[in-house]
């Protein structure tokens, strides 16, 4: 089965993200962290390792955002999991029909997504929610091969600019053609790659973004009103109706 063949290099490349000890600043503060806690989650154990991606292998939305939280995916061990970008993310996405649940607590919730996979530029918290261009580039490779296995990809979601721009560039690293003018980032400017593959940027939903009203929920359910209406494009079947659910 194609399936078969897919999710296996995938798990593999989930693996070596998890196993990843590429950048000193970035293994310390997440371990710091995973041991030293706060004070509402000093009760559970932290995941504190890097954080694969997580999702349908077969989907055709690709989501990339920047980095995982301190106190959310890396004590939970997911992606978007546990804090507050993750639920105003999976709301949105539950609405869309691209996940059976619209809240992400931890791996064993039962959450499963369809016809979508996320990852992130850089697979560790960084300090400051800051991760160097040193760091944003150890992690590349892992985002070239996710490029590569994710063969249904049709539409591709950017959450803010450092992961556009990650995205980008793993991308031309990824042999695809990279269009010229190199696009910027705007939120909910839209880029056809080379290929048929189309480039959404949005605002990234952190806190400091939702709070403010600078991204509000109506802003981020036309992000995903459009990603629906590229998919429903000509080229659109129906590998959207099988759930992916993760192993824990």
């Amino acid at each position: 089965m194609p399936t078969r063949r897919r999710t296996k290099p995938l798990e593999a490349v989930q693996a070596e993200v998890v196993a990843c000890r590429r950048c000193p600043r970035l293994v310390a503060h997440r371990e710091r962290v995973a041991r030293e806690k706060v004070r509402r989650y000093r009760n559970e154990e932290y995941w504190g390792r890097p954080l694969p991606g997580f999702g349908d292998p077969e989907a055709r939305l690709l989501i990339v955002g920047l980095a995982p939280a301190a106190h959310g995916g890396n004590r939970t061990g997911r992606i978007f999991t546990g804090d507050r970008s993750g639920d105003f993310l999976y709301g949105v996405l539950y609405r869309a029909g691209f996940a059976n649940q619209a809240l992400s607590r931890h791996r064993g919730d039962g959450l499963a997504l369809r016809d979508c996979y996320i990852t992130a530029a850089a697979r560790c918290a960084p300090p400051g929610n800051k991760p160097s261009p040193t760091e944003l580039a150890a992690c590349r490779p892992y985002l070239i091969e996710e490029i590569r296995l994710l063969t249904n990809l049709r539409v591709v979601v950017a959450l803010g600019r450092i992961a556009f721009d990650a995205l980008l560039k793993a991308w031309g690293d990824a042999g695809r053609t990279v269009p010229r003018p190199r696009p910027t980032f705007a939120h909910a400017a839209l880029t056809e790659l080379p290929g048929g593959v189309f480039l959404v940027a949005s605002y990234h939903p952190s806190q400091q973004n939702t709070q403010t009203g600078r991204l509000t929920s109506v802003m981020f359910q036309r992000i995903f009103g459009r990603v629906r209406h590229l998919l429903a494009g000509p080229r659109a079947d129906r590998r959207g109706d099988r759930p992916h659910r993760e192993k824990v």
